[in-house]
């Protein structure tokens, strides 16, 4: 038997299948496109992209980087650009609108080398604060937009875009989803383009976009856009198919054409539909959704989000005179992703069709199952130094607050310490978006009397964490400001961060100390603490916030997955640790039960009435304590006043349940009231 030939996203081997992940594909893309520059910042879900493209860059001479944030990286992208070289830049969704200002502009100056900028959008909001539609984004700054429906077709799109903006002389978009992106699928490898172009900047004032030459660019930008809209009605991904007899037109794009042509094979009617695939969702394909239009009395427009390619069908119809039904958002959510099942039923509202299936069975069966799975919430990984970082915000939070009667408030920022927002920290209260934990405070402190301690990750503080903290110092803003320093950019999948002192390929780079930016900005008050010193980080924390004025505490300790990675390398043992949950806060038990002058195990029955079980909460009491009912309403609470909850919110009302369990539980030994009688006893 002859070896099975390996292949991987670097094989030189066309029209050979490889089955790979949505971003691999696109990876693929750029490299058989020729793409000589990449800069990106990570987030999900378009991290794999670079990541991938790094993974083989000095094999195809490709230069690729982690920029510091999105602005950096399109405008890396861009310069390679103007210099005639194929490049890309790549973000998620929300990342483009930190890109939002030279991305304008590229508009105006369009692209001599092939630029193409990949949004990663993400319907569902699997992993993003919101959930915006970046097709809006590019039609604001005339960009065209190609949105792949399958791996393959990301593949195919990525390397034909670098063609296409320079035969344009425009920037283009590649739209894709988190479905996409991390679907996996055969993807057809193409031929890889090996040629390799000389940088070479040519004196440009188009490049200079003073008002007199942005004029100019401005014009050109619209007469650009009115090529590339005739071009894209004869452009392969755009597609129609007239249906004979068709009493339904399809016109769908992206990740939705496949829902939409899934749902029309199990509704049996994909022969007698008129289907119009969109792979160009701006500028539309007028030509072909005019066809599509006349070819039936009703149509379905099917899209995520908002109704981008709707709004412009009704538009065509209009200005053709053409009368046809025209449905979409009206039958389609505009939040969150579709599926088959979401536009089958569409299908059905709208022509009648029986359904393939009884959904309502579906429904009922997944509702009965429910309960019976288990709850697996976000949450901080096991062994997370920053933790202990955010416990030790809460205690010095809560201390500050019993001083001065005043709630603490703490805003948050995006990355993986945002699950501390989750019980039992409870450590945000307010998470808007990268640069916020530092941003918020700035506000707060000029209107409030409150302490405010905000935070944020070490990779957050260089994307956009240093303009508030200098906005802080240089409006004398009273607030606390804490990193969380892991040394790594943790939750998009472990890139290097700046000034860690490795770069993507694990060469050196400049060691960057966070508090030497704070002390060269004018911060009075700055500490680096050990987060799993937590006597030390909550005496630090505390008179950080008490600092009249801006302060800055960087909480250091290596990720715990980053740690152990690290150990594996080395060949070294990892030794698993637990606590112990009966001696988890004391040395010999729970605070609660050692301050209990009967040692009654609070914990135990506390447990058991958070779970109903009143009877054995009471059998549980009555093991140490033989008249609870009594005892608990002249008790003084001891076990309440050292409770450690208290340090962070509240301590847990220990009696208010111990009576609840006397109140609502049953025991062997109550007594019976007796049958009321005649006779009166004098007392």
């Amino acid at each position: 038997m002859s070896e099975i030939e390996k292949l991987t996203i670097a094989s030189d081997a066309p029209g050979k299948s490889l089955f790979m992940l949505g971003n691999e594909a696109i990876a693929r893309g750029a490299i058989e496109g020729g793409v000589q520059v990449v800069a990106a910042y990570p987030g999900t879900p378009s991290s794999e992209i670079t990541e991938s493209i790094i993974n083989v860059a000095k094999q195809f001479d490709i230069y690729a980087e982690w920029s510091i944030n999105e602005k950096v990286a399109f405008e890396v992208a861009m310069a390679a650009s103007m210099c005639g070289v194929r490049a890309l830049a790549v973000m998620k969704h929300v990342g483009v609108n930190v890109a939002h200002d030279p991305l304008m502009t590229a508009g105006y100056i369009g692209a001599k080398g092939g630029l193409v900028l990949v949004s990663a959008d993400d319907p569902g909001q699997w992993s993003s604060q919101v959930e915006q539609d970046n097709r809006y984004i590019a039609e604001q700054g005339y960009i065209p937009v190609l949105e792949p429906s399958s791996a393959q077709e990301a593949k195919d799109m990525m390397a034909d875009a670098f063609r296409l903006s320079e035969e344009f002389n425009q920037l283009f978009m590649l739209r894709s989803v988190t479905r996409i992106g991390h679907a996996r699928g055969d993807v057809r490898l193409g031929k890889m383009t090996r040629e390799k172009r000389e940088g070479r900047f040519v004196k440009n004032p188009l490049f200079v976009t003073l008002p007199a030459n942005s004029r100019k660019s401005r014009v050109q930008m619209i007469q650009r856009l009115a090529k590339i809209k005739d071009a894209f009605d004869s452009l392969s991904y755009n597609q129609l198919k007239i249906g004979k007899g068709a009493k339904l037109g399809v016109i769908a794009s992206g990740i939705s054409y496949s829902y939409a042509l899934e749902a029309l094979r199990w509704l049996e009617m994909e022969d007698k539909a008129s289907i119009l695939k969109i792979g160009t969702p701006y500028p539309l394909p007028e030509k072909l959704t005019r066809e599509l239009l006349s070819s039936a009395p009703l149509v379905l427009v099917v899209e995520e989000l908002e109704p981008i390619i709707e709004t412009h069908v009704k538009a065509i119809a209009q200005e053709a005179g053409i009368t046809v039904k025209i449905h979409g958002k009206d039958v389609l959510p505009t939040a969150g992703e579709l599926s088959t099942r979401l536009v089958t039923e569409a299908i059905i509202k709208l022509t009648g069709v029986k359904a393939p299936v009884d959904f309502s069975k579906i429904d009922n069966l997944a509702k009965e199952v429910a309960p019976l799975l288990p709850l697996r919430p976000p949450t901080m990984c096991a062994g997370c130094p920053h933790r202990a970082s955010l416990y030790a915000i809460n205690v010095a939070a809560k201390r500050v607050s019993r001083e001065t009667g005043m709630e603490p408030i703490l805003p948050g920022d995006i990355g993986c310490y945002a699950m501390g927002a989750s019980p039992p920290l409870n450590a945000d209260d307010t998470a808007i978006c990268m640069g916020s934990g530092f941003d918020i405070p700035n506000g707060l402190a000029k209107v409030v009397k409150n302490p405010i301690i905000g935070h944020m990750g070490d990779s957050t503080f260089f994307h956009s964490g240093i303009p508030p903290m200098i906005n802080a110092v240089q409006n004398k803003s009273k607030m606390t400001m804490v990193v969380l320093d892991n040394s790594i950019t943790a939750m998009t999948g472990f890139q290097p961060r700046p000034g860690a002192g490795s770069g993507q390929d694990g060469d050196e780079t400049p060691v960057i100390k966070m508090e030497d930016i704070a002390k060269a900005s004018g911060v009075k008050f700055v500490r680096v603490i050990a987060p799993f010193d937590l006597k030390s980080s909550i005496d630090t924390i505390e008179k950080a916030i008490k600092f009249n004025g801006p302060s800055f505490i960087v909480s250091r300790e290596l990720c715990s997955i980053l740690y152990q990675r690290e150990l594996r390398a080395k060949g070294e043992k990892l030794v698993p640790y637990q606590v112990d949950q009966k001696k988890c806060i004391a040395n010999s038990m729970p605070y609660c039960t050692a301050t209990c002058p009967l040692h009654i195990d609070v914990r135990g029955y506390v447990t058991l009435v958070n779970k109903g079980k009143f009877d054995e909460a009471l059998k549980l009491i009555k093991e140490i304590l033989p008249f609870p009912a009594i005892v608990g309403r002249v008790c003084t609470r001891p076990c309440e006043g050292k409770c450690k909850r208290g340090e962070v919110d509240e301590p847990i009302a220990i009696n208010a349940l111990k009576r609840s369990a006397v109140d609502h539980g049953k025991a062997d030994d109550d007594l019976t009231i007796a049958k009321e009688r005649k006779e009166k006893v004098a007392v």
